[in-house]
């Protein structure tokens, strides 16, 4: 990126007053609550309501991945050709049928942790389009100028929801068990769907070519991204955190669950915390890339924030686990901030007609790992223990900021954006 590049920060009300983004916005509220209730609901069915082990929770986790490896590069190349606000609505109504299925499934006595399996990869399969589509027509709809305010808030309606999705999750599983909240997920999936069929912002059609060719589209795509500097060691890193926090992630609720002794309603209030964490990550990201640096709060944030993750295998039952939920609320603050900043970078460094195959294949290469965390921190909270399956997690979180930093230190702050 060029020095002359300005990165602005949010104005007062700015996008919001634009339709277009405002519904954009509210559809992403119940979406990501929906996903919220969501993150908290379907492990419990299977912890509490299936009695499923350590392995069979981090498959599930894995399921849940999967579609990422499955689809990810086709998905990209596929969006690329087609216009962006039908794959999301069409993704959302679809998840959302699949969501309906477990509390039906429960109540006429045939769930299985296999069904839930495959909810969960058909879920995954489905959010891969949906979020690919979703990263290549923000720019459309927004202006490249604005994609930091725009990320910002969008950033700070999902941290909003991870507050009160999980506050609202623990109560209901209470009332009504794990498998009837999946209700919850599902309509919130549906009406952001139906929200989004009345964005007007006119989306240009994508330019066609006579004789299109899937894998050609992909290797230019994969070829992009491994070739420019700043997206390579961003894709990396994040690689790197995410195959380390499925793993943390993994065993969180088991160690929450079982060894602490936290019935559901505490489980989100330790969950709704990290969610506090990721609002005040969202309300002061561009503040804190205009004064740290776009390039450095990449590397810095987790640099800061993730080690305040290994509190949480030292937590036990009583006050310490609340002192463990605020560093669980700094690893969200940090991982806000840097998502934030490093997704405003790799859009304002792509051609509009590579959007959809760079988002998936900075997806495919980052979130390729998830499943295999998955797997992970199942295996290893099965020989180990959950507690130091947590301390492993924290440490790859911690770690991963080292493919930004040393990029930056080889000279590379000029292509990372950084002033």
């Amino acid at each position: 990126m060029s020095r002359t590049t300005a990165w602005p920060t949010p104005a007062a009300s700015g996008l919001l007053r634009d339709p277009g983004f405002r519904r954009l916005f509210a559809a992403t509220a119940l979406g990501q609550l929906g996903d919220r209730v969501l993150f908290l609901a379907l492990p419990l069915v299977a912890i509490v309501a299936l009695r499923a082990d350590e392995f069979q929770v981090g498959l599930l986790t894995a399921m849940t991945t999967l579609g990422s490896l499955l689809v990810g590069l086709p998905a990209g190349a596929w969006v690329d050709r087609v216009r962006k606000r039908p794959v999301m609505i069409g993704a959302d109504l679809a998840r959302a049928l699949a969501l309906s299925t477990i509390p039906v499934a429960w109540w006429t006595g045939v769930l299985t942790v296999w069904w839930l399996y495959a909810v969960a990869l058909a879920h995954g399969v489905l959010t891969v389009f949906f979020d690919v589509a979703y990263v290549s027509w923000l720019p459309q709809l927004v202006g490249r100028e604005r994609l930091v305010e725009g990320n910002a808030r969008l950033s700070a309606i999902r941290s909003v929801t991870s507050i009160g999705g999980p506050a609202l999750a623990g109560p209901l599983v209470g009332a009504v068990g794990a498998p009837a909240t999946l209700w919850v997920s599902a309509a919130g999936m549906a009406v952001s769907g139906l929200l989004a069929t009345g964005i007007r912002t006119r989306e240009p059609r994508p330019e066609s070519h006579e004789h299109p060719r899937l894998g050609r589209e992909i290797r230019e795509g994969v070829r992009f991204v491994l070739d420019h500097p700043a997206l390579r060691a961003t894709v990396l890193g994040d690689a790197v955190f995410n195959l380390s926090l499925v793993m943390y992630q993994t065993m969180l609720m088991v160690h929450l669950a079982r060894e602490v002794g936290l019935a559901s309603f505490g489980v989100g209030l330790v969950l709704s915390g990290m969610g506090c964490g990721a609002l005040l990550g969202a309300l002061s990201a561009g503040r804190v890339a205009a004064r740290v640096g776009q390039g450095r709060v990449i590397w810095l944030a987790p640099l800061v924030t993730c080690p305040l993750t290994a509190l949480m295998p030292l937590a036990r039952p009583g006050w310490s686990v609340y002192v463990a939920a605020v560093g669980l609320a700094a690893l969200s603050l940090g991982g806000v901030v840097r998502v934030v900043a490093q997704s405003s970078l790799q859009q304002a460094l792509t051609p509009d007609h590579l959007l959809g195959r760079m988002s998936a294949t900075a997806r495919f290469v980052s979130w390729g790992g998830i499943p295999l965390g998955g797997l992970l921190g199942g295996a290893a909270g099965s020989t180990v223990g959950p507690a130091a399956t947590l301390w492993i997690g924290a440490t790859g979180m911690t770690l991963s900021a080292l493919p930004v930093c040393l990029w930056s230190l080889r000279g590379g702050k000029r292509a990372l954006g950084r002033q």
